[in-house]
């Protein structure tokens, strides 16, 4: 991941409530500007193409399963350094554009493998505090992270408290937040709100304000773990939390869907969500991210189908 050398990484601020106070969302206009971009058009062709192409460099290739092995993640390493096929590559004519995945996430116990194959060439995302779930002790959460960025993580995906947005504990929120960012140090930190566990779209609103108040790099919809994951209605009150963020503050916070984008279709509304809300600025991997595990199969699937015409089975592109 190439960030710009004139990016400014967002530094915690004092809790300020009255940033909350004001805050009420509609969740009809959220549903109807949801519901144009299911009903728009995609881009076609060669754009649709290169869109994809876009797509690939912004995922965060992801393997969370109780069944995880070393060998596991080494073939999603080898994936995300080459995520397309060779022939489709030289057919894009995209041999000297280095395509790779935005980054591999894995749980802690699977940083050594993909550090052995990886060797810095794309960050590592370890989950942590108690993933999924967020109810381990505080000094466990914070002594996870610390293990984590010493095993090689250099982004920490870290799950939010739930219970501190539903019962409206805002400076407990921000305070555990604020641990976090402080344990994870140069690493980057990804604050998952599991908004499918908040109830409502201002409490999604407010625990975003509120984790980037505290100092979060990126916020992120959900674990993938529970009943609803990433909505684009969600995403849009999350996204216009980041540029209202930064209008007042300067400071631009990346966005991270996740859980259920398994389709290139998928992938291109988010893309685009994030360049009407946001701009082409958010689409770049240090400010945008798709959490994955199948979308990339679907992109290689389409992509191939743009080179030959034809729909190939998922079970022809290699997979982790």
């Amino acid at each position: 991941m190439t960030i710009p050398h004139d990016f400014k990484r967002t530094e915690a601020m004092a809790l300020d409530l009255s940033w909350l106070n004001h805050i009420h969302v509609n969740k009809a206009a959220a549903d109807r500007r949801a519901a144009s971009l299911a009903n728009r058009r995609s881009v076609k062709k060669e754009y649709q193409a290169a869109w994809l192409v876009k797509a690939i460099g912004l995922i965060d290739l992801t393997t969370l399963s109780g069944d995880d092995t070393p060998g596991r993640v080494e073939r999603l390493c080898m994936k995300a350094m080459r995520p397309l096929r060779s022939d489709l590559v030289e057919a894009l004519g995209l041999q000297d554009l280095n395509v790779t995945t935005g980054a591999v996430c894995v749980y802690h116990e699977m940083i050594k493998p993909a550090v052995q194959v990886l060797q810095g060439r794309l960050p590592i995302a370890a989950v942590s505090t108690g993933f999924p779930a967020g109810l381990t002790s505080m000094e466990t959460k914070v002594r996870e992270i610390e293990l984590s960025v010493a095993a090689g993580a250099t982004e920490i995906d870290i799950v939010i408290t739930r219970q501190h947005v539903l019962t409206g504990n805002w400076q407990a929120l921000y305070d555990e937040m604020l641990a976090y960012r402080k344990a994870c140090g140069e690493a980057h930190v990804k604050a998952i709100l599991a908004t499918g566990d908040l109830v409502t779209l201002e409490n999604v609103a407010k625990a975003s304000w509120v984790c980037m108040m505290a100092g979060a790099d990126f916020i992120k919809t959900s674990t993938g773990k529970e009943g609803v994951n990433a909505t684009i209605p969600v995403s849009l009150v999350m996204v216009r939390a980041i540029r209202e963020f930064y209008e007042q503050t300067g400071f631009k916070i990346g966005y991270k869907p996740a859980g259920g984008v398994g389709t290139a279709k998928g992938a291109l509304q988010y893309m685009t969500v994030m360049k009407e809300e946001l701009g082409n600025d958010w689409l770049e991997p240090h400010l945008f991210r798709i959490g994955a595990s199948s979308l990339l199969t679907d992109i290689e699937r389409q992509l191939e189908h743009y080179v030959t015409g034809n729909y190939s089975a998922a079970h022809r592109h290699a997979q982790p």
